[in-house]
């Protein structure tokens, strides 16, 4: 996406998360997003330029860590309600709802769909509220902190995400699920 703002990594980097809330919110529409992202670089995109950069953006945003779809659909098929709670956007949603590995959820909650974003308490209300779950009965795995603690704030157990194997010991450590979550197992 740099390259194709021909932009350093850096300020490309700085730029894209600078207006990436409204757009994960979905109430800044993805031309506008990626149009504001290049003025405040001073570059003007052309139309071929924002639909490489939708698409790009879309890939990047379709590689899940290793093992998390089967833990989903290991969960799932034990008889766990199961939800992605998620900030992105809408063609990042479009795309991520086509990918083969993503697995069966009970609910999906994404910030476009509702117009805001993690951590606002009302993302996890939203999510609560469509799997009719009560928060101390829910466990919520994010890769950021501030979305973590907004979870536990509200009740939620919740798990800092930054590995497989970390992730499945400190579940197996604190939690009782129907289930042994194997990051190794195929």
């Amino acid at each position: 996406m740099a390259d194709i703002l021909d932009l350093p990594l850096a300020m490309f980097t700085e730029l894209y998360w600078k207006f990436r809330v409204p757009y994960d919110a979905g109430t800044l529409a993805p031309e506008a997003y990626w149009n504001t992202v290049a003025r405040s670089a001073s570059r003007a995109l052309a139309a071929n330029q924002t639909s490489a950069l939708i698409e790009v953006d879309s890939r990047s945003w379709s590689h899940p860590a290793p093992t998390t779809p089967q833990w989903a659909r290991d969960l799932h098929a034990a008889g766990l309600q199961t939800a992605i709670l998620s900030n992105m956007p809408a063609p990042v949603r479009d795309y991520v709802l086509r990918c083969s590995w993503l697995p069966r959820f009970n609910v999906r909650v994404f910030s476009c769909d509702i117009g805001i974003c993690k951590p606002a308490d009302e993302m996890y209300r939203a999510c609560l509220s469509a799997l009719n779950a009560a928060p101390a009965d829910v466990l919520f795995l994010d890769d950021r902190a501030p979305n973590v603690r907004a979870a536990e704030a509200l009740g939620l157990h919740a798990l800092l995400f930054t590995d497989p194997d970390g992730a499945a010991r400190e579940i197996e450590r604190r939690f009782t699920l129907p289930l042994t979550l194997d990051p190794n197992a195929e």
